[in-house]
């Protein structure tokens, strides 16, 4: 293993958020031959306690010279400055390991978790009784003429939503939402380097996804109701894109909603220039009256939900509806990725479907996110929070006096850990002053009412030097 390098760069008189400062550093750096090829940096820690910054500057300093190709990361060998020579696989984690002794003390609410209403006891009745049944065959290979009863009983946890005509048929199950979108631009992307679009702000997993097909990701600039239908007309004309992301009822980071007058104009282009269309639904937990885009344009929407945000995360369960015609296709797709749903998960979540825990559960959490929801709104609700009703985290953006890195950094210094917009935008995107507040069920509620507290004091008291 390669010895750790002395490299402590000076960013005493860069401009800007220091995180980028120190992502010019590297490559600097690098490009001039002071970083050789395979030489191993500091640890995240040692190189933030040496510059005088928080861990998270600098962790986001490396995520994206890893996401450039400049660093390579190895769980348990460190970081390293990358091989000329092509890699192999993807160059950068899909999420950050958690350090719960290095957050000890600290308020994390960078994750919409979930809280514990009771689904680790839901989970061990459903395995006892899926256990005791008979009819269960743990040891052939799952196949996906099996899962019919779960896709029909999706088709009733979703009956809630507009999503015009669908059924059984149209149902892929996969693990989890991730999942679901990877398989989506398995099924449709084409050609040597196809172009997939997303919002300029958006979901992470999207532009990971995306790379892990060899896809080039364009952004394409939003408003308060999400992507510009002139600005998608543009993006379209110029690059020719196949796939569309969007998060049309919980937009994230910023939780805006879609109009359907906007989503009617988003369909039009979209066939006009003949366009797959992601529609994410898995942050939106309530019930919706508008129609969705797979009701718009059923022959092109793929409609991709999860367990994750209403029941548990553990379960790692979603699904999508494909448009129409397309469900065998989408069925085929998952069945060269991963054979079928694992049979004790498919068991699983059809018990906890058909028994009424799933919609028990749901109502628990809903009922937390109702009482977390309520406390940022009396917290922060003086301040420009965006919020949506049944969407667990807001968007907050900053008062004159704050940048987003320092606010974060400054949070972090009293205990909160919070998400800087910038993390949604693609490397050279651009991203307003704002911070993702999660409302975290996993921080007990007194615990995370006082980070809320800390948060409200520090929009008050912006720092004079604004390049702390």
């Amino acid at each position: 293993m390669a010895d750790t390098i002395n490299w402590c760069p000076d960013l005493s008189s860069a401009e800007g958020p220091k995180y980028l400062a120190l992502m010019r550093a590297l490559r600097e750096a690098i490009r001039s031959g002071e970083l050789a090829e395979g030489a191993q940096l500091p640890t995240v820690r040692e190189l933030a306690w040496q510059m005088k910054v928080t861990p998270g500057t600098v962790a986001r300093a490396y995520s994206l010279a890893t996401q450039e190709g400049l660093l390579a990361a190895t769980v348990g060998r460190g970081t390293f400055v990358a091989s000329r020579a092509p890699r192999l696989g993807p160059t950068q984690a899909l999420y950050i390991e958690r350090d719960p002794a290095a957050d000890r003390g600290r308020v994390d609410l960078r994750a919409p978790i979930l809280p514990d209403v009771g689904q680790n006891a839901a989970i061990a009745d459903a395995l006892r009784e899926i256990s005791l049944d008979p009819a269960n065959d743990w040891v052939d290979y799952p196949r996906q003429s099996g899962e019919v009863p779960l896709r029909e009983a999706i088709c009733d946890w979703i009956s809630d939503r507009v999503l015009g005509p669908f059924g059984a048929d149209d149902i892929v199950l996969t693990h989890g939402g991730q999942n679901a979108i990877n398989l989506v631009f398995l099924c449709c992307l084409r050609g040597d380097r196809p172009v997939v679009l997303t919002e300029e702000l958006a979901y992470p997993g999207f532009r990971h996804a995306a790379k892990l097909a060899r896809a080039e990701v364009v952004a394409v600039e939003i408003d308060n109701e999400g992507i510009r239908p002139e600005a998608l007309e543009a993006a379209c004309r110029r690059h020719g894109a196949q796939v569309l992301c969007l998060t049309p009822e919980a937009q994230n980071p910023t939780t805006g909603r879609m109009s359907p007058e906007r989503r009617a104009a988003i369909v039009e282009i979209s066939r006009r220039h003949d366009l797959q269309i992601i529609e994410d639904d898995c942050y939106s937990v309530n019930s919706s009256n508008w129609p969705s885009l797979r009701a718009m344009a059923p022959e092109r929407a793929w409609y991709v939900g999860s367990l994750s945000k209403t029941v548990s995360a553990g379960l790692r369960f979603g699904y999508m509806i494909a448009p129409q015609g397309m469900g065998h296709a989408g069925r085929l797709t998952a069945q060269h990725s991963f054979f079928a749903l694992a049979r004790p998960i498919e068991a699983m979540v059809l018990h906890l479907l058909t028994s009424g825990e799933a919609a028990r559960l749901h109502g628990l959490v809903q009922a937390d996110l109702d009482e977390r929801l309520q406390l940022a709104v009396n917290e922060l609700g003086a301040f420009d929070l965006a919020w949506s009703p049944g969407v667990r985290f807001g968007f907050l953006r900053l008062p004159s006096g704050w940048r987003s890195s320092t606010f974060v950094s400054h949070a972090e210094g009293a205990g909160v850990l919070l998400r800087s917009a910038d993390e949604y935008a693609l490397v050279h995107g651009r991203a307003p002053n704002a911070v993702r507040i999660a409302f975290a069920g996993n921080v007990a509620l007194d615990q995370y009412h006082k980070a809320l507290r800390r948060l409200a004091k520090l929009l008050t008291e912006p720092p004079e030097d604004l390049m702390v």
